[in-house]
Parts: C-alpha cells; sequence; structure tokens
C-alpha cells in the first residue's frame, strides 16, 4: 500500500511539473519580439491589365447542309480535307430525283401535246366563222334583193320575210360561232400555261436532282464530318449539318467573354495577347476587332463578347482552343509602387480602423485641382459645366463609400465599374474636340481614375521604436500584385509591411510567420 501511494505521489508530481514546462514554453513563445516582414517601394513598370478567357475560332465558318432527303451514297472529302469552292464532297442516292424528272418531264410532253390540240381547235371555230361569214353575206345579198322584188310586185312578201329570217339566223350563227372561238382560244391559254406550270414541276425536279450532289460552298478545311457513307439524312424544317468547313485558318480570332466591370477600359483595334495550354511558353498577338453590344447573362453575371484577331500563318493553332487573354489598357513605366499585400496588412488591434475615417487631404486637393485643370483646357460652356460638376460631385461621394467596403477583391471590381460609368457619362457631355483633351488629361492625372480622384489607401510602417505606424497614401494602376502610389509621404527605398512573423523560438519556431492580415 505505502509503495502506490509513493508511487502516485511521483505520477502526480511529474504532471505538474510537465503542465508548468509547458505553460512557460508557451509563454514564453508568445512573448517572444515579435518580427515584421517588410518591403521596399521601388520605381518600375505596372500595367493595368484586363484577363480573360476565350474561344479559338476560324473567322468565317460554313455549315454545309442538304436540303434534300436520301442516302448517302458516297462521300469525298473527311476530316482536315482541303476543298476549293464548288467541289463535290458528298452524293445521295440520285434515283428517286431522277424518276420525279422523267416524271414531269413526260407530264409537259403531254401539255404540249393539249396545247396542240386547243390551237387545233381554236383554228377549226375560225373556219368556222369565216364560212358563216359567207352565207351571212349570201343571205344578205338575197334579202336585198327580193325587198326590190316585193316593191315592183314581182314576188310576195311572203318570199320577202323567209329571206329576213334566214339572214337573222345566219348572223346569230356567226355570233355563236364567234364565241366559240373565244372558248377555244382561252383552252389555248389554259393549255399553255400548264405547259409552263409543267416545266416549272421539271425544273424544280432537276433542280433537287442537282441537289443531291453535295458541294463545298467556300475554299477551306474540313473541320466536322457528322455523315457516312449508307447513311440517311432527312430535310425537313431544318437542314441537317453534314460537313462544316473553315473558310482560312491562318486567320482566327478569339471571342473571350469580358465582364461587365471591365467592358468599359476596351478600344476596338487595342492591342492583346493571349496564351494557350498547347503551347504554354508562347504568346500571339492580336487586335480587338468588336466588342459585342449583346450581354451574355450567366448565372446573374453579365459579361460581353469581345472578339480579338489571332493571325495563325503556321497554323499551329486549332478551333476550339482555350486562349487565355490578356489586353493592357493602361501603363506606367517608372511608377512608383508598392506590394498589394502592403495595403491589405493591419497590425493587431487595427482591424476596424478603416482609411476613410481619416482620408489624406492630398485626394481631396488633387481631385479639385483635377476639376480646376479640366475646366481650363476643355473650356465648357455652362449647360457643360454644370453636367461636368454633377458628374464629379457624384463620382467622389461614391468613391468614398466604396471605402467602407470590407473584401478588396469586390472594392476593387465596383470601383473599376463606377470609373467606368462615369468616364462614359464625361464623354457624353464632351464635344468631339473637347474628348481627346480629356483622354491625356485622365493619361497626366492618374489614367484610369473617372473625375481625377485617386483610391485613397494605408499602408504600416516602423517608426523609431520599430512600432507599426499608419501612412496614408493615394493608389493609382494596379496590375493584382502591385499598386501604383501617386506622390505622397512614401518615397522610393521606404520600407513597408507586408505581414508578421514569431520570432524562431517556442510555438513560432513550429508555426512560421503568420500571413499578411485581409480586409
Amino acid at each position: 500500500m505505502k509503495f502506490s501511494i509513493r508511487k502516485l505521489i511521483a505520477v502526480l508530481f511529474l504532471a505538474a511539473a510537465a503542465g508548468g514546462g509547458w505553460y512557460w514554453y508557451g509563454h514564453r513563445g508568445a512573448t517572444a519580439e515579435t518580427k515584421y516582414r517588410l518591403d521596399k517601394v521601388e520605381r518600375g513598370l505596372i500595367q493595368a491589365v484586363v484577363v480573360a478567357s476565350g474561344t479559338l475560332n476560324a473567322v468565317t465558318t460554313v455549315q454545309v447542309g442538304s436540303q434534300v432527303s436520301g442516302q448517302i451514297l458516297e462521300i469525298l472529302a473527311d476530316f482536315n480535307s482541303q476543298v476549293k469552292k464548288d467541289q463535290v464532297i458528298a452524293r445521295i442516292d440520285p434515283q428517286s430525283f431522277e424518276l420525279r424528272v422523267n416524271q414531269t418531264r413526260a407530264d409537259v410532253d403531254a401539255s404540249k401535246s393539249a396545247v396542240g390540240v386547243a390551237q387545233s381547235n381554236h383554228a377549226a371555230q375560225r373556219a368556222e366563222l369565216s364560212r358563216v361569214k359567207v352565207n351571212l353575206a349570201d343571205a344578205e345579198r338575197d334579202m336585198n334583193r327580193k325587198k326590190v322584188l316585193v316593191e315592183k310586185n314581182f314576188i310576195s312578201p311572203a318570199e320577202l320575210d323567209k329571206a329576213k329570217t334566214v339572214f337573222d339566223a345566219t348572223r346569230e350563227q356567226q355570233r355563236a360561232v364567234e364565241a366559240q372561238i373565244m372558248v377555244a382560244q382561252s383552252q389555248v391559254g389554259s393549255a399553255e400555261a400548264a405547259v409552263k406550270q409543267r416545266e416549272s414541276l421539271l425544273k424544280q425536279a432537276q433542280v433537287d436532282l442537282e441537289r443531291t450532289i453535295i458541294r463545298a460552298p467556300v475554299d477551306g478545311t474540313v473541320i466536322l464530318r457528322n455523315v457516312d457513307a449508307g447513311q440517311t439524312v432527312a430535310a425537313s424544317l431544318q437542314a441537317p449539318v453534314l460537313f462544316t468547313i473553315a473558310r482560312d485558318l491562318r486567320d482566327m480570332q478569339v471571342e473571350a467573354a469580358i465582364d461587365e466591370a471591365d467592358v468599359g477600359r476596351l478600344r476596338v483595334e487595342q492591342a492583346a495577347s493571349f496564351t494557350v495550354d498547347a503551347f504554354p511558353r508562347r504568346s500571339f498577338s492580336g487586335q480587338i476587332r468588336q466588342i459585342r453590344k449583346s450581354p451574355v447573362n450567366v448565372q446573374n453575371v453579365i459579361s460581353y463578347t469581345v472578339v480579338i484577331s489571332a493571325a495563325n500563318p503556321d497554323q499551329s493553332l486549332l478551333p476550339g482552343m482555350t486562349a487565355n487573354v490578356r489586353v493592357v489598357v493602361d501603363s506606367r513605366d517608372q511608377a512608383l509602387k508598392v506590394a498589394n499585400a502592403a495595403l491589405r496588412y493591419r497590425p493587431a488591434g487595427a482591424a476596424d480602423a478603416k482609411p476613410a475615417a481619416a482620408a489624406p487631404a492630398g485626394a481631396a486637393s488633387a481631385a479639385q485641382q483635377f476639376r480646376e485643370r479640366a475646366f481650363a483646357e476643355l473650356k465648357p460652356d455652362e449647360s457643360q459645366k454644370v453636367k461636368l460638376e454633377q458628374i464629379f460631385d457624384d463620382i467622389r461621394q461614391k468613391m468614398a463609400q466604396l471605402r467602407d467596403m470590407p473584401k478588396d477583391g469586390d472594392r476593387r471590381k465596383l470601383g473599376e465599374r463606377l470609373r467606368s460609368e462615369s468616364h462614359a457619362r464625361v464623354m457624353e457631355v464632351l464635344t468631339e474636340a473637347q474628348k481627346p483633351a480629356y483622354e491625356r488629361l485622365l493619361a497626366e492625372s492618374g489614367g484610369a481614375r473617372t473625375g481625377g480622384a485617386a483610391a485613397a489607401g494605408r499602408v504600416w510602417v516602423l517608426d523609431e521604436k520599430r512600432q507599426p505606424k499608419a501612412v496614408e497614401v493615394r493608389t493609382g494602376l494596379t496590375d493584382g500584385t502591385s499598386t501604383e502610389l501617386m506622390p505622397g509621404p512614401l518615397k522610393e527605398d521606404d520600407e513597408v509591411i507586408l505581414g508578421t512573423g514569431q520570432a524562431p523560438t517556442g510555438a513560432a519556431k513550429k508555426s512560421g510567420p503568420t500571413g499578411p492580415r485581409m480586409f
């Protein structure tokens, strides 16, 4: 029993010693000196880039279909076949169409025979009319002769009445023959119309027979074949697609989906570059050919299709490849820039501080200076000045509200949208002569910031006591990694805090440095 009590006391003592050691070790690591990861403010190239993905397609793609139904008798083109315009690429069994042609040709011959019969009847009626006219003339002479004889009392009046009756009957017979001639003439016209109708049916049958031969409509390359020999195609309301021909694979285009927040910064003929997964180390160049105004809504996300040219002289690019598009919308040489991690960093206890609470006076003064310079150089009239003041005040208020947003990504996206909308509103107010001058002012004052107001930001530096100190800055362009700093308190080679890391003792030695704090 004594041995068990001693053993229990020893176990409790060891547990207490281990707990105390663990507490001392953790407390020592927690109170170690905080280390900061620093980076220098530097000068260099910074570019504002719009990045998107798209699909490579031929500039002109023609779908070759069939306008008649039947069984595919022969296939004369395959995938990747080079074809010329009007070249035969497939045939449909023509037997039923040949029989229809023969039938309609026989109908045409029968109709022409009917025309001959009608014309013969018409000629017979005209001959009958001539005979009746002769009889009518003879009856008229007989009637006139007997009239003279009656006046001289050589014959009785009854003979004269009989002659008049013959004359009247012959005259009515003439009228009946004339009506029959008109009927015969109409029959001739009807027979001739029937001939034209049969000839039209013959031509339609011949066209259908010709359509059994499928020809290439353009010069190009067959990129898709949907049928095989022996397969039956049915052309009903929609022609079945037999082949797809790309007109010229040496000249292709990228159809990229650009977010609505970025499309306002793109212009036609703007330079662009892209890469494809098949050639990861090769960059292809092109130009924006078209910005389509039709919106595409995918799960309440609006995008616009932008068409970018893609020269393909060696035909290494293939239709359907996914292109990673990059468009440089603005650029600064030798710009003062800082890493984006410095703008995101917040020391412990300062996470709730908002840069907008202590917005630098330089931001407001820069906006006012831009307005004054814009009014001085653009020389707007009174109505333009009122509208521009309203636009500048509106963007200033919205940008001030934007600084209170917690997420950097959403804030940047909404900021770009606000600047694009304001830029479009300003352009609507200005005349064609004022627009180039305004674009130049934007480029000289910070480029992409409509209204001349740069965004406010905050970075942290170490003071003399090696403690974090907030510095308010104004930011310009960003490339996603670095952000341009407008003239202010920071200079080249100044050090800013990117994040913290514990001294390599205790628990910090195992966990390593912590990442930068996010908004």
